[in-house]
């Protein structure tokens, strides 16, 4: 076994000299400077202070030295490394200092700016004429009556004295719920057989109310119904209804047209006047159709061509609903004694109304939820 070489002399391995470590230690440090940013900065460093780097690899050779060789390179070689290591430091934290400089620029947030960039919304008109209406009749002492929208046929129509053969019970005007679990097709997959349908109108509300209560009954009864129209500029599908109901002794048409007379001048104005036309509904009787004063023209427009109203196409008057005396079948089918009770009831379509007093010429701009049609109407409570 051979003796350890302890004459040899480092300055002879090539990666030891001190110009070839000097070499090594100026290329890693010039590599740190011209580094741009903190990713190149990483790679730079991989390169020159990783294990495969080459001080790294000059480093491996001082372990093969004789021992009195080894502390001369070794210091020559940690003295480079650390260099290397101090330059880098230092360029790392130059481009972090540049990285956050650049971050307060590009993301700089103006607190001078509006806080509020999301437009307040506003309550949907049809809410809030609703309930003004419901404010009108609960000042006379009336009382705010709902009842369900899938409602049983024979509240939305027997009850209320619709023959069996009517127009309105067919599938061309009514909604018939399915019985569940029924294939269509099968039998009642129409629905008609099913007995229930959403609700045509809020009547059947005045049905439960009379079922429900003694008399004397004085209910407004507003609500959501269901027809099969199509959407167009004056017709939906959806739609809401505000009825009422009076029901006690010695109640005439009289009584009837003062009540008209009052909504309509608590809605549009001291002074409008309105009138009754005959008509025919299957649930009053006598029955008629009520119509209001143009609120515009006020009729001064009817016969003169040189002042036209859009609002009532110069008729001076602007029909809202029917109205009528409760038919005593609807008295007798919901136990209360037509010798006894007499009543009356209108009702009317709140989109019609919202049409009227804020000259809406379509009603899909009701439903499609733009805040730009909701807001002008204010945030009424």
């Amino acid at each position: 076994m051979s003796a350890p070489n302890k004459s040899y002399d480092p300055v002879e391995v090539e990666a030891l000299k001190p110009e070839e470590v000097e070499r090594m230690r100026d290329e890693a440090i010039a590599a740190i400077a011209a580094a741009a940013d903190l990713d190149a900065l990483r790679e730079v460093k991989a390169a020159h202070s990783g294990d495969r780097s080459p001080l790294a690899l000059a480093n491996r050779e001082i372990g093969a030295l004789p021992p009195h060789a080894k502390a001369e390179a070794g210091k020559r070689v940690g003295q480079a490394r650390a260099a290397v290591n101090k330059a880098f430091a230092a360029r790392q934290e130059e481009l972090e200092a540049e990285r956050d400089a650049r971050v307060l620029v590009e993301e700089a947030v103006d607190v001078t700016l509006p806080h509020d960039r999301v437009l307040a919304g506003a309550r949907h008109p049809i809410t809030t004429l609703s309930e003004r209406i419901e404010d009108i009749f609960v000042a006379m002492g009336y009382e705010v009556a709902e009842g369900p929208e899938v409602e049983a046929e024979w509240f939305n129509f027997d009850a209320l004295n619709f023959p069996p053969d009517h127009p309105a019970r067919e599938m061309q005007d009514t909604f018939f719920v399915r019985e569940a679990g029924t294939a269509s097709g099968a039998q009642g997959g129409s629905g008609e057989e099913s007995g229930v349908v959403l609700r045509t109108h809020t009547s059947p509300v005045q049905i439960r109310s009379m079922i429900d209560r003694e008399p004397p009954v004085y209910v407004i009864c507003p609500g959501r119904t269901f027809r099969t129209d199509e959407l167009d500029a004056t017709h939906t599908p959806v739609f809401h209804q505000v009825e009422l109901l009076a029901i006690d002794e010695g109640l005439t048409m009289a009584d009837l047209k003062g009540t008209l007379d009052h909504m309509v001048q608590a809605l549009f104005g001291e002074g409008m006047s309105t009138r009754l036309r005959p008509n025919y509904f299957p649930f009053t009787e006598p029955s008629a159709e009520m119509d209001m004063e143009c609120y515009v023209c006020r009729g001064a427009s009817v016969g003169d061509p040189d002042r036209p109203c859009r609002t009532c196409g110069s008729e001076g008057w602007i029909e809202l609903g029917g109205c009528g005396m409760v038919n005593p079948r609807v008295l007798v089918a919901c136990g209360v004694d037509p010798r006894k009770y007499s009543g009356f009831a209108f009702g009317f379509g709140i989109e019609r109304m919202l049409m009227f007093r804020h000259s809406v010429e379509d009603m899909r701009d009701m439903i499609e939820g733009d805040v730009r049609f909701t807001r002008p109407f204010g945030m009424e409570i």
